[in-house]
């Protein structure tokens, strides 16, 4: 789908491209992708790299063409091992040229032309619009790591009454989220000091970058805070088990044990032999008290040694 938007002193849409403006494109079809490449003689690699879902983080030229590829937070919207993760976007310019490609529909570029129309400002130029995209990225990393506390707080006290399978397995997958988030997250950074010195900057395009360098901060720190914790309470929660495991294991040897004694009496004096007991009326009786006896020393035993 493409979306043509005039940024000068506002946000608006327009039926079809004039220079300047800024050409969105959100899951691009073959149509798209094939008018892309003839009308504005874009590199066809550029398009595949940008569907790489693996693409780092990273910027490069040719034949005039600026390729700037930005990691941005992704929710998948089906049940996924990672249920957040993060997907590329292509920002291509050249001259009066400006596009955007994502092969999905996520909601940080959408909340980024809502917030955009609502400052009524558009943007001084393709550069004021790459950083705040960076912006909005730092910022939407910030909005999905709460969210991934959230569900963090919540499988903790499910743990907390039950330690089961699936509430570990979430914990899980969050922490590979979190692991792609701080990967990416690094490579924006990486990114952004590279383009400091690439582009053409102003005066307010510093202050910008400023603000984007102080939200990717936060947002590295946080993701590194929640992995941490996250990595913690795994740990925990496997000692926990293991404990539980060992109680469990340890109790059912000592009932083995206490169990075994009645058994060995009973065959000692179910022999075939002369045990002096062979005429006896209380010979059973015997056997009992014996068996009984000795299970409950042992059990008295166990008991003082904390093994039961």
């Amino acid at each position: 789908m493409r979306t043509y938007w005039n940024t000068i002193g506002g946000l608006t849409t327009i039926k079809e491209w004039e220079p300047n403006c800024w050409i969105q494109v959100t899951c691009p079809t073959e149509e798209d992708q094939l008018m892309l490449e003839k009308q504005f003689n874009i590199p066809d690699y550029f398009m595949s790299d940008i569907s790489d879902t693996d693409e780092r983080a990273r910027y490069e030229y040719d034949d005039g063409w600026m390729l700037i590829i930005l990691r941005i937070p992704y929710v998948k919207e089906i049940r996924s091992r990672t249920p957040y993760t993060t997907v590329p976007l292509g920002i291509i310019h050249k001259r009066d040229v400006t596009i955007t490609v994502c092969y999905y529909e996520t909601n940080m570029m959408i909340d980024f032309v809502s917030y955009q129309q609502k400052r009524g400002e558009g943007f001084t130029d393709y550069v004021d619009m790459i950083f705040r995209l960076f912006l909005s990225s730092a910022v939407w990393y910030l909005k999905r790591l709460k969210q991934i506390n959230s569900l963090i707080e919540k499988a903790k006290r499910n743990l907390d009454r039950e330690v089961n399978n699936e509430s570990l397995i979430g914990l899980s997958r969050l922490q590979d989220s979190l692991t792609y988030f701080v990967t990416s997250i690094r490579g924006n950074e990486t990114l952004l000091s590279k383009l400091k010195f690439k582009l053409q900057i102003d005066e307010l395009d510093a202050d910008l970058i400023e603000d984007v360098n102080i939200e990717m901060t936060q947002a590295r720190e946080t993701t590194n805070i929640y992995s941490n914790i996250l990595e913690s309470t795994m740990d925990t929660y496997s000692s926990i088990i293991n404990n539980n495991m060992n109680t469990v294991m340890r109790t059912l040897t000592s009932v083995s044990i206490l169990m075994m004694f009645p058994t060995l009496i009973a065959s000692l004096f179910g022999m075939n032999l002369i045990n002096g007991m062979e005429t006896s009326r209380f010979g059973f009786i015997i056997a009992l008290v014996i068996s009984v006896a000795i299970s409950g020393l042992f059990w008295w035993i166990f008991r003082h040694k904390r093994l039961i």
